[in-house]
């Protein structure tokens, strides 16, 4: 009969309630002067509210007397998910413990004390309580299965969970147990009983529904923890929704399934996402593509689409601006990673753009004011976007052919070079490469699908609309058509792939080839899968090289840096051998030869912490120049009204002493060396051949793993 909601419309989030007919009788509870309140619940009596705050509280809020308190803090994370027993007493929630892993914990409302209810040895989570009041149920990693790695001698742990429940009283029964059998004597016959008729049985016509009983929830904390007992479930990744009617209800790969308690059994419930859930959970709100829907038990059928075909927004843009401002200034307040906002003031700097608003008449000034206010806080990875609401006619791919073309005075196109790709990789193909095309560097273009050549500027106006389908191009080793030949090909849309392939590849040929078939080299492209990908591909089948460069020049950033550390870092501790085999190291993807690392201006975010770590553990020089100088991080985003978002920089490195690193400055080279643009575009690449020339200067000190010791006689 009510509605609660949170709503900033005094400058500061705060909490609401009303009755759902009463728009006039809104009332706020709370007085919050910072932070944002999330994750609202009603107590199931709906005389109480509950919410969390990412100060990583959990917060009571009484609508009738409008007051609230803080219930409890935990120390080392924020709550995500919570949920409250049926008689309100009693309160589950998941937080981590001083080990980093996370425990569930049920807090006595009486007695404002939290339990815990699951072993600190396994990671658990998404605590919710049975409709009953009898059973705990959660999620707990336990299902440790290492899978080995092809690429080294290595395993990695991908831990699924189980679902696990857990009876709150040590007399109600475990679901799992083993039922008693009954058997009946072979010359026993039951007697059939006729069914009864008329109005027996009227009595329990009115019996009280189990939903609406008075529920007095008992919690036995003696041997709780030994008390879980997992379900006959598959180790999965789950999501706990609600516990209905005798029935467990959990998401896993976007489906919704279910499981009885009764008999153990599994099925399927319906495919989407739930995104919201009626009281006692027998209702949701479910996402199914584009499409919302509301589904009920005991049916659950999509049979109620939400219709948004009608649905309008009156936007005020002076007033919804001046939200996604104030907005954007609180969220920096409450979650950069320094509350001190680097020495700035922040209010004053708030009053500063703020008189700019009146000036604002488009979405675009907004952001610009915006990016102004949050750059006076000198911190890189400051991001605010704004929507593409610019009209513009739908771009035309043009067809490219992994080539370069020279214009002939015939009016031929001659090829003047072919991307190599690896055609095997369909991100690198070169369509020149293909199986049964037959064109070379020196060749000439005449036509393209019957279309002469000769009064075209670029070879790409008659390529308009052709990626990825077959074109007929003519083709000869002089620009005549006598003996030319039709070789056909499927363009691609997109040649950078090859470019950057081809300049990693040329690379390798001149530092191999510089160092006499003694230095490796490896270019890390970013800190996320792609650069984490290129390291595996280069670094395993160069640890025969004696040397290697790991070139981080043009590094966009990521997370991986302390994978890759980890493995340059390795060192050999002893030799392995055998009778008639290579003696190797242990471990065997160890390289203990010289290393120097390659940083420029745009070594950037991990890419600047990888060098720094690479310094720091000793790995070898680095060559260059200073990088970008950005290690202050950011992850997720606050959503603006309109879609749009602003990412805030929350969380940074410092060193081991102590002392604040990289942020603004970056990492100095060790041997400074810059690019003339115009040798680098002639191929000279100073960096790189400096590298060359400082690993053939140590490689001259450096003395190799031993190999088998002398004759052993025992």
């Amino acid at each position: 009969s009510q509605i609660a909601w949170f709503s900033d419309q005094t400058g500061e989030y705060q909490l609401y309630a009303m009755p759902y007919d009463k728009p006039s009788e809104a009332r706020k509870i709370t007085s919050f002067t910072d932070g944002y309140p999330e994750n609202l619940s009603w107590a199931p009596d709906s005389r109480s509210l509950y919410f969390t705050t990412e100060k990583r509280e959990l917060w009571c809020a009484n609508p009738e007397t409008g007051t609230s308190r803080k219930v409890l803090q935990t120390p080392f994370s924020t709550i995500r998910n919570y949920d409250i027993s049926p008689d309100g007493k009693w309160i589950t929630y998941a937080t981590q413990a001083e080990n980093r892993i996370s425990v569930v914990y049920l807090y006595s409302v009486d007695d404002n004390i939290s339990y815990p209810v699951t072993s600190p040895w396994y990671d658990a989570q998404s605590g919710v309580f049975s409709e009953d009041g009898k059973y705990l149920f959660f999620t707990s990693a336990r299902d440790f299965r290492a899978n080995y790695s092809w690429v080294e001698w290595n395993a990695t742990y991908n831990v699924s969970s189980y679902i696990f429940v857990l009876p709150l009283a040590k007399d109600t029964p475990d679901p799992t147990a083993l039922k008693a059998v009954e058997y009946k004597p072979l010359e026993k016959v039951e007697t059939p009983v006729a069914p009864a008729t008329g109005h027996q049985g009227r009595k329990n016509d009115k019996a009280e529904p189990a939903s609406e009983k008075q529920i007095t929830v008992t919690v036995d904390l003696d041997g709780i923890v030994e008390r879980a007992s997992a379900l006959p479930l598959e180790p999965g990744m789950y999501q706990l929704l609600a516990a209905v009617d005798g029935d467990l209800y959990f998401m896993t790969r976007r489906e919704v399934k279910k499981i009885s308690l009764s008999d153990l059994k599994e099925s399927p419930v319906i495919t989407g996402m739930p995104l919201a859930y009626a009281p006692k959970g027998k209702k949701m709100l479910l996402r199914d593509g584009d499409d919302l829907f509301i589904i009920g038990a005991p049916t659950w059928k999509k049979d109620k689409k939400v219709s948004l075909g009608d649905v309008r927004i009156f936007a005020d843009y002076p007033a919804e601006w001046n939200q996604i401002f104030q907005e954007t200034w609180r969220v920096y307040r409450d979650h950069f990673y320094l509350p001190t906002m680097h020495g700035r003031d922040w209010e004053g700097i708030r009053e500063k753009y703020e008189a700019l608003l009146p000036y604002v008449k488009h979405r675009h000034d907004l952001t610009y004011v915006i990016g102004e206010m949050i750059s006076e806080l000198n911190v890189g990875h400051c991001y605010v976007t704004s929507p593409s609401d610019t009209p513009a006619p739908e771009r035309v791919k043009v067809g490219l052919l992994g080539a370069r073309f020279s214009k002939d005075p015939s009016g031929a196109f001659r090829v003047i070079k072919v991307y190599e790709g690896e055609n095997w990789d369909k991100s690198l193909r070169s369509p020149f490469h293909d199986g049964g095309v037959d064109i070379s560097r020196g060749d000439y273009i005449l036509a393209v699908d019957g279309v002469d050549c000769t009064p075209m500027k670029v070879i790409y106006e008659a390529l308009v609309g052709k990626v990825d389908k077959t074109v007929a191009l003519m083709v000869n080793s002089t620009p005549s058509g006598t003996g030319a030949r039709t070789v056909y090909v499927k363009p691609i849309a997109d040649e950078s792939p090859l470019v950057y392939y081809e300049w990693v590849q040329e690379n390798i040929r001149k530092v191999s080839q510089a160092g006499n078939g003694q230095i490796g080299y490896i270019h890390i492209p970013d800190m996320g899968i792609a650069g984490l990908d290129m390291f595996t591909k280069l670094f395993y089948t160069q640890l025969d090289k004696k040397a290697l460069i790991i070139d981080d020049r043009m590094n966009g950033g990521g997370n991986v840096s302390p994978i890759i550390l980890e493995r340059l870092a390795r060192e050999a501790y002893r030799m392995s051998m055998y009778r008639n085999g290579a003696n190797l190291p242990v471990p065997n993807e160890s390289h203990s030869g010289p290393k120097v690392c390659l940083i420029d201006k745009y070594s950037m975010s991990d890419g600047d912490l990888f060098p720094y770590g690479f310094r720091k553990m000793g790995l070898g020089k680095l060559i260059g120049t200073r990088t970008w100088g950005g290690i202050v991080g950011i992850s997720g985003s606050k959503p603006y009204l309109d879609g749009q978002d602003v990412r805030t920089p929350f969380f940074t490195s410092y060193s081991t002493d102590g002392r604040w690193i990289i942020e603004g400055y970056g990492v100095d080279p060790d041997i400074e060396v810059d690019i003339n643009p115009f040798e680098d575009y002639l191929g000279n690449d100073a960096q790189l051949n400096k590298a060359i020339e400082v690993l053939l200067e140590e490689l001259k000190f450096y003395e190799p793993l031993p190999g088998t010791p002398p004759d052993r006689k025992m």
